[in-house]
């Protein structure tokens, strides 16, 4: 365990920035799989809106630091790909 106050501190810290980093991430990967899941099931509708609703998610956690850049790009394009082959 940590022996000086700052160690302790930022202990307190890191724990604090896991959680929430794992609820972002839960929120982040929950959007994602909302639209995998209305392209399987063959709503288009539903996709849309999914992905319109998870663009805003991704680009949010890769603005902070969640994820890269590139990976938040990368869900985008082949989550758009995947509504075009649908439509």
């Amino acid at each position: 365990m940590a022996n000086s106050p700052q160690a302790r501190k930022r202990a307190r810290q890191a724990e604090k920035h896991r959680q929430r980093n794992a609820a972002q991430r839960s929120t982040l990967r929950t959007a994602i799989k909302k639209v995998l899941k209305a392209l399987r099931a063959g709503d288009k509708a539903a996709a849309d809106a999914a992905y319109q609703a998870a663009v805003p998610i991704i680009d949010r956690a890769a603005g902070k630091g969640l994820i890269h850049a590139n990976k938040a790009a990368r869900h985008k394009s082949r989550l758009n790909a995947r509504l075009k082959a649908a439509g």
